[in-house]
């Protein structure tokens, strides 16, 4: 399994910071050649199942997750979301979490474990840096854009 984290400090409040990073469908934004669809009604929950879908044409594949913990952030308490991936190609888990941080800015962490079908073991660090690096630009965009 490949494994990564990333850590970002933004000025935001905590409530603001979860609502951009839990606007599922603005992952697909975010996520080079993915499209994000919610395939359970809102609000947003426990049980809320997400599709990713990630290629072109034929060489597209879905990594369907489901969110399995859902604690948003309340005043300083820190928010928690766990999402567990549940595809043929994907598997493993991806937890959000965003607390207080210095000066009144929010800590957000992501935290994600992956394997990927028919990818040797061997190939899991180059996994976790790519993972890292799409990610961290996922999260800083969606960080970003109101």
């Amino acid at each position: 399994m490949a494994e990564f984290q990333l850590q970002r400090t933004v000025p935001l409040p905590l409530d603001e910071a979860w609502r951009r990073l839990t606007r599922w469908h603005r992952h697909g934004e975010a996520v080079p050649l993915t499209r994000v669809t919610v395939t359970t009604p809102p609000p947003t929950g426990e049980g809320t199942r997400i599709v990713a879908r990630t290629g072109i044409g034929p060489l597209a594949f879905d990594d369907p997750m489901e969110v399995t913990v859902w604690r948003p952030p309340q005043g300083d308490l820190p928010g928690r979301c766990r999402l567990e991936k549940r595809g043929r190609i994907v598997r493993g888990w991806a937890e959000l979490e965003v607390r207080p941080g210095p000066g009144g800015r929010a800590r957000v962490v992501w935290r994600e474990q992956m394997w990927v079908r028919a990818v040797p073991g061997a190939l899991d660090p180059v996994l976790a840096r790519a993972g890292r690096r799409v990610f961290g630009r996922t999260v800083n965009r969606l960080l970003r854009q109101p």
